[in-house]
This record gives C-alpha cells, structure tokens and sequence, in this order.
C-alpha cells in the first residue's frame, strides 16, 4: 500500500547508534510498564490469568496506591487515561480527576485574605482537599472495559498492603526528605507510625506494611462478595461502599476534623467521565490526548508550531533544537495559563488551527530567547518569582497492552506526602489538587464547586494510518508535557526505539507559571539534564537562556507499542526512577 506512513521504525536515522542502559521488552501476548516491577507485575498478573490490558491497568493503579505512595500518588487520589478498545476500534480519554467540594468558593478564600488557594508544607493542606477520582475511574474501566472482578484486581494491591514488600530505594530516599516527616506532625497522628516505625524510616530491603491502607482495600473486595459473584453488580458495590459508604464518611469526617472544606456529601455524586479525545496531526499520525481540563493541548500546540521545521536536520537535542523545542513549549504553556480550564468555552478549534499556531511559530527567533512569557499568552494576574522546591517527585505513569490491541496509558497522581494530611483511618493521604484552580473571576480555571481543577496530569496515543500503535506518558507536574512532547519527537521524528526515547536527556522551560501553590514563576530559565553537553548549554546561554542543571526533567517516563503488521509488543521504562517494564 504506498499511501501508508513509513512505521517508526521504518525512518532512516541513527538511533540504532543509541546506547539504552535497558533493552526493549517485547512480547506478543501482553505488556504491562508502570513506575516499579511490584507495580508491573499486578497489572501482568492480570494479563496472565486471562484478563485485558483494562484489568491490567486497574489493577496496577491499586497497586501503585500501595507501593508507590512517595511517588505523589495516594488511593484517595486522581488520574487521566487514554484508552483505546480494539474490539470497538474506540478511543476514549477517562477522567478520573476529582472534582472542588461544594464548600470550596472564590468567597470562602478570600475572606480568609487569600491571593490563592493553599496547601502544604505548612498547615493549611487541608483547604486544597479534593473529592478522590481514581477509585471510580478504576471501577469504571472495569464496569466499561475490563474482564475481571474488583475482588481479582485487588488480589494484588491487598497482599502488597497486608504481607508487605520490601523497602526500595526510591521510597527510602523521599521519606528521608525532612519535610515529609514534618508534615505528617502537623496533622497528628499522621503517617509517622506508618512510614517511621520504631523512630525511622524502613532500610532498603526491609519489609514494609500498611495495614490501614490494606483495611481500605479491603471493604472494597467485602463489598464484591457481597453481591454474589455478578461482576457489574460487584462493581457497583464496591463503588457504593468507597463513594457513599463508610469509606466516604471517613474521608469527610477527617476532613472536618481538620476544618478542611472537603465532606462525605462530595464523593456521593462523583463519577469518573469518558470523553471523547482531543486529536491533532504531526508528521503524517494522528496524536489522541485529553482537552484542556487537563495541560494536554499544550503538547499539541507546540506540534502544530514545530511542524514546518526540519527537526531531524538541527539534530537531537543541539543547541538550536532545543532552543525552537522550549520556545515553543513558553508559547502553549502562555495559552495554557490564559485559556485552559474546565469549562465549555475554551476555543481549542482556534488554539490548534494552523494558521493561529504559525502565527505563533512567528514568534520564535532563531537567535534569542523570550525572556518572560509571551505577550499574547501572559497570564491574567501578575506572579511573584519565588523558589521553587528543592524536590519534586511527582505522580507515576501506567501503561499496558494486550494481545488483542486493547491498550491504556494511565497516569495517576495525588496526595504528595509534603503537601497533604495523612489520614490514619484510610491510610492514605487525600489528593490536594484544588491548590491548581486560580481565585479570578471569569477564569478558565477559577475555582467553583464540583469543577474539575486544570490538572497537569496527560497522556497520549500514537497512530499511524489510523490506528493506535503507542502509548505515551511522563510523570512530573508542569514538566510531563514538555517530556512527553520530547518523546514523541523521539519517535516520530527521530526515529528512536521506545527504551531510547524515554532514556534520550531532556530539558524543560521554566518560563512559565507553575501549576502548583505558590505558583513560582521564573523567566528564562532553562532546566536541562547532566547529559546535555556543555558545549550546547553554552550556544544556548548565548541565545538568552539561563541554564540550569536539575536530575531529571520528568522521571519514569513509559512508551508501549503493538507493531500492526507483526502484532509484537513492546515497552520501554525510564531509568530515572525504578520504572520497569514487563512483557510475555
């Protein structure tokens, strides 16, 4: 057929010459890639006992709720999916972000005297709480998409919680961080007794339990037994038991004991939402992602700005690649801040149309810098600089794939251990991500009751002749655009196998407001990583940029893909935390 794209692996280039410090893993029965192996292994469990890459995906989210708590995750969390059901050849995104609690108004914080809604570290955590979506949006992949039981996808999430794992090094060194111990005093008990036991944090290798967390669990898979073996009605169970049951008046009731805003009354009318996906076109493929309830528009408007640029000629990751790449991520990330929001009148027709996207291509120079945000993007209301935090951890990234072209990429988040309050009853934190909504009148993203907050939280399809072949996805707040953009370009452009586009050195602009209180804001700079040579950071410091050398910009990073000639499966996982990839 000459009218179809050459594959990705088809382009001429010299990513074979690409060194990874992991191989591909390929298979061609099921791939399961998530942020550590115990993570991986739940969802592969799945695949193994017969169920879909949905039960996978639902399964490793459970999982990553008890093994990846440091990984600004909790089972009172949030999270997106972009999922494609081979059998329907439907791809939908899933929204299981939570939603501001009815209590939570522009009013409410402004007679307290405040510019913008806070939260941790500090004592005023619990006033960003934020109505839990991940445990419904699981429950719903299930109910919609899956095979499998809550009872079954919970087998492995509950003997995590209730047997133990063993310590890893990761978690080690983010409960070592002082600030995470010291936000759990402020809201006491807090997590102390958990995450400290005997006066300290577990040594790597050492067994470590949750047995509040498994307790949690556990009335979800009580509630599945009770309903007698019927699947759906299980499902429903479990939902009624997390959203409307105990499970939910110990959330409100912890909430207000701590005069947070967030009550039982809020989860009772949640429900995760299926939406269309946002589409977009690059290099010949179809990229799928979610709207701008979510910063996912901004990868697809730097695409759109990109598209005439002989990339693959500047070369990967040169000087002047890296200039027009963050220039123009200051440009979408400028709209992001001035349109983005959960609401019906964001005019994504017009952000995405060509013609608008060169007209902002025009603003690139080849030769300089922006300095500060883009005139035409700047955000509504002035923004102080201030330092950002020496740590960010943030989120975890689930990919998987089965045999049949079912695939999801699923990217949870929520409840960061410095930011939020330990709740002892559930053993988890609550996900604070109200901190994202502005107190501005007539904003995309102002705060109202029952209104998703504009997430950071993206991730992506590939498809080629019309079809998907590869999942996409980067934890890491305001950065997991800019990584995923640089991935794609990794493998559309340049040509790279999946483990070498998540393992190729990245950068990210700070010319741009954070997402996250107190939303610093700091113009020019340019974070690269240690691998980016000294010779380029200096062509760039010449063009302008103030070049910063940070460890990772985004971290555990996934890619997945079903080749659709051969039917192989593979996936690549990123080095930078303990992300692993499993396939058979």
């Amino acid at each position: 057929m000459t009218n179809q794209l050459p594959r990705v692996h088809e382009i001429e280039h010299h990513a074979a010459e690409r060194a990874t410090t992991r191989p591909v893993v390929s298979g061609m029965h099921g791939v399961v890639a998530a942020g550590h192996p115990l993570v991986s292994m739940a969802g592969m469990r799945m695949l193994l006992a017969g169920g879909n890459a949905f039960d996978a995906a639902a399964a490793a989210g459970f999982a990553a709720a008890v093994v990846e708590p440091t990984a600004s995750y909790t089972l009172c969390g949030e999270c997106v999916a972009m999922v494609h059901d081979a059998r329907r050849r439907e791809s939908v995104a899933v929204s299981g972000q939570g939603t501001a609690p009815a209590r939570a108004t522009i009013d409410v914080f402004r007679r307290r005297g405040l510019e913008r809604i806070p939260t941790g570290p500090g004592a005023d955590a619990h006033l960003s709480f934020t109505v839990p979506g991940a445990v419904d949006a699981y429950l719903t992949l299930l109910e919609t998409y899956g095979t499998k039981s809550v009872s079954e996808v919970l087998i492995p999430a509950l003997q995590y919680a209730e047997r133990g794992f063993p310590m890893y090094e990761y978690m080690h060194r983010m409960l070592a961080i002082p600030e995470t111990r010291a936000q759990f005093a402020l809201y006491p008990p807090g997590g102390a007794g958990v995450f400290y036991p005997g006066g300290r944090a577990p040594r790597v290798g050492e067994l470590f339990v949750q047995p509040a967390l498994s307790g949690t669990l556990r009335r979800l898979v009580e509630a599945d037994a009770k309903a007698g073996g019927d699947r759906l009605a299980g499902i429903a169970a479990a939902r009624e038991r997390f959203y409307r049951g105990d499970v939910a008046s110990m959330i409100g009731a912890f909430s207000e004991k701590w005069n947070g805003l967030l009550r039982a009354s809020d989860l009772a009318g949640y429900r995760a939402r299926v939406e269309p996906p946002l589409r977009t076109t690059f290099a010949g493929r179809e990229i799928l992602g979610q709207a701008a309830w979510t910063q996912g528009p901004v990868l697809m408007q730097a695409l759109g700005m990109l598209a005439t640029l002989d990339l693959r000629a500047m070369g990967h990751n040169s000087a002047r690649y890296v200039h027009v790449v963050s220039e123009s991520l200051k440009l979408a990330l400028a709209d992001r801040e001035r349109y983005y929001g959960d609401v019906p009148t964001v005019p994504l027709t017009e952000l995405l149309a060509p013609a608008y996207l060169a007209e902002r291509a025009s603003l690139i120079a080849p030769d300089r810098a922006m300095l500060a945000a883009p005139p035409s993007g700047t955000p509504r209301r002035a923004v102080t600089p201030a330092p950002a935090p020496a740590v960010a951890d943030g989120t975890t990234h689930i990919a998987a794939i089965d045999g049949r072209g079912n695939m999801i990429a699923l990217t949870p988040s929520g409840g960061v251990f410095r930011k939020s309050a330990f709740a002892p009853e559930l053993g988890c934190t609550l996900s604070t991500r109200s901190e994202m909504f502005v107190l501005e009148d007539g904003h995309p993203n102002a705060l109202a009751p029952g209104k998703r907050p504009r997430t950071t939280l993206v991730s992506y399809l590939i498809c080629e002749n019309g079809a998907p072949v590869m999942t996409v996805g980067c934890p890491g707040g305001d950065d997991q655009a800019q990584a995923d953009l640089q991935i794609v370009l990794n493998l559309v452009v340049f040509g790279m196998n999946p483990q070498q586009a998540v393992e190729a050195p990245r950068f990210a602009t700070q010319t741009l407001v954070n997402s996250f209180y107190p939303r610093v804001y700091k113009p020019g700079q340019l974070n690269v990583e240690a691998a980016i040579s000294e010779s380029t950071r200096a062509e760039l410091r010449a063009l302008g940029h103030t070049v910063t050398e940070i460890g990772a910009c985004g971290v555990g990073a996934v890619v997945t893909r079903r080749d659709p000639e051969t039917g192989v499966l593979s996936a690549g996982a990123d080095p930078r935390r303990p992300t692993y990839a499993l396939a058979f």
